[in-house]
């Protein structure tokens, strides 16, 4: 039988109390988005191991997006009609980053940039 969206809830609860209920459903979405079977979640090894790589690929993401932010920024001050090609690989990279995070929240490749 696989696990319920409330047993894993409650499971992660325990593993981090003072988590906020929107981080509680975060973290239960993107878990249950990278194993193949929930019910994997069932064995704390697996659940921890789960968390952490969850949690190195999400503080990924998030350092890339990050930056990502900071080069579109520079780039939306300058004139679109002009752009160079190293301009257009930013656009090209920042849609691929998006991808990346929207990815993990889904549980499957959107696009392939």
């Amino acid at each position: 039988m696989s696990m319920s969206c409330q047993e894993l809830a409650s499971r992660i609860e325990r593993m981090q109390p003072n988590a906020e209920p929107r981080d509680v459903a975060r973290l239960c979405l993107l878990l249950s988005n990278c194993v193949e079977n929930i019910g994997e979640l069932d064995d704390d090894n697996l659940l921890t191991a789960a968390w952490k790589e969850m949690g190195l690929r999400l503080q990924a993401a998030t350092d890339q997006h990050a930056a990502m932010t900071d080069e579109l920024d520079e780039l939306a001050n300058s004139d679109p009609r002009k752009f160079s090609p190293e301009q257009i690989w930013v656009l090209i990279r920042a849609i691929k980053v998006q991808s990346q995070i929207l990815q993990m929240y889904v549980g499957h490749p959107l696009i392939d940039v």
